[in-house]
């Protein structure tokens, strides 16, 4: 699985012009099922995220985790992540998850996130939709659990 993390002091996903989820301070997580991608790497990745430590301490000092700062995941579907350019300028998506499979490992993602943190919203799979968030820092971190690491 592929992510990219943004530590943000708010962000909101909209479909259609209406608010379908936001947080206040937490990180955004955009989120891609590759082909090959299983249950295990979700957990894996969740586990990750949630330990994070991107967020200031008293001191200044990248030292505690979303659940340190009681902040929220905004999880929001982006097959683009497994974007290949190396063939020219057009990007492909081979490397991504089949629509069906990706959409259950974004749900099954989701899902844990809400059993394992207090405050989650989501974007829609396979929607059509606009992020908006103010990036803190900006911290953005790319993290991706490979399927062929994991027996």
């Amino acid at each position: 699985m592929i992510s990219m993390i943004q530590r943000v002091s708010q962000a909101r996903v909209l479909v259609g012009g209406e608010v379908i989820g936001e947080i206040g301070i937490g990180l955004l997580v955009l989120l891609c099922a590759e082909r090959g991608d299983s249950e295990v790497q979700s957990d894996k990745l969740l586990a990750k995220i949630l330990k994070l430590r991107i967020f200031a301490d008293d001191g200044g000092k990248m030292n505690r985790s979303v659940q340190d700062v009681a902040g929220g995941l905004l999880i929001v579907s982006q097959f683009t992540l497994a974007a290949d350019v190396s063939g020219g300028n057009r990007p492909s998506f081979t490397g991504a998850a089949a629509p069906d499979e990706g959409r259950r490992l974004y749900d099954y993602f989701v899902a844990q996130a809400r059993a394992l943190h207090p405050v989650v919203g989501t974007g829609q799979f396979a929607a059509d939709m606009q992020v908006h968030l103010v990036n803190d820092g900006p911290v953005t971190i790319p993290l991706r659990i490979d399927p062929l690491s994991i027996q």
